[in-house]
This record gives structure tokens, sequence and C-alpha cells, in this order.
């Protein structure tokens, strides 16, 4: 009883091979457009969340002057400028001098944007009104993407009003790439 054994060799002819090649090729060109679209989205969900990190810390420094009115508040270790007249936070000290650096570092942003004060544009800085800063993500800073991307941030200067903290005009996510 002597049988012979065929030992089979499998595997993919090159017909199968090109045919799965090409079908590989077909999705990554629909699927590669989806995803290099991204970054502006990106951007302006970063520029969201830093909205939402500087009006928490305005709310609590709002609370913590309504219970201890000071022209000053400390918040995570730094000493924020208040305005005294609507108890939230300020852009200027007492003396005129910057105080936004501050209260980005408050907001725990001073590390990733750049603050923009007011002044009028140029092709690589967004226009800012009197009275306000802009915020920019670090790395889009001096290019001709921060003039569409950007933060601006208000402050309360007179009783009952809140800061306005709001996204410039044109940020959206086709112009933050």
């Amino acid at each position: 009883m002597n049988k012979s054994i065929k030992s089979a060799q499998g595997g993919f002819t090159l017909i199968e091979l090109i045919v799965v090649i090409v079908i590989l090729g077909i999705l990554a060109a629909t699927a590669l457009p989806r995803f290099t679209n991204l970054s502006g989205d990106a951007r302006v969900a970063s520029l969201n969340a830093a909205r939402g990190a500087l009006s928490a810390t305005a709310a609590m420094t709002h609370g913590r002057f309504l219970v201890t009115p000071a022209a000053t508040q400390s918040v995570e270790g730094v000493t924020v400028q208040m305005n005294m007249n609507s108890g939230y936070p300020a852009i200027v000290d007492a003396a005129g001098a910057d105080a936004s650096r501050v209260l980005m570092q408050a907001a725990g942003l001073a590390d990733d944007y750049t603050v923009v004060l007011a002044g009028a544009a140029t092709a690589t800085r967004p226009v800012i009104a009197a009275g306000s800063i802009g915020i920019v993500p670090n790395n889009i800073k001096d290019t001709a993407t921060s003039v569409k991307c950007f933060l601006v941030y208000t402050p309360a200067t007179a009783a009952n009003t809140v800061p306005t903290i709001a996204l410039g005009t044109d940020t959206k996510a086709e112009n933050c790439q």
C-alpha cells in the first residue's frame, strides 16, 4: 500500500494580487481627502477648548471676587488683575500695563497660544479691536493663517456684564488649515 501524497503549494496568483492592490489604491484615494482637511477642524476645536478655559477662569475669578472683592485674585498660583467695576479679569493692570499674558497663564494657555494686542491687521496678524486681545495658536502665529484663525477676548468693564470670548469672524475649518 504505497500511496503517494501530493503536496499542494497554495498561494495567490499574480492577477489576484494586482486586483487587491488596485482595490486598496481606490480606497486610499477616496479616503485620503477626508483626512487631509482635519487640521483646520483640529485648530477650530483647539480654539473652542481655549475659549472654554478662558470662560472657566473668568467665572472662577469672578466667584472669588464676589466673596472677597480685591484688585487681584490668585488662580493656579498666578495673580490675576481684576476689573473692580465688573469683577472679572482685566487685560491691563492698574498702571495700564499689559496683564493679558497673566490671564493666559491662569487659564493654562500660555504655552500653546500667543496673545495679540489690539491693532490693525497685517498679512500675518489679525485685526483686534481696542480694549480686546487676540489669541492665536503658536503653530500658526506670524503666518497668513493666523489672520483668520483666532480667538478674541473682550473683558467686562461695567457691572452686570460678562466678558465676551468668541472666535474671530472668519474662524472656520477651511480658513484654519
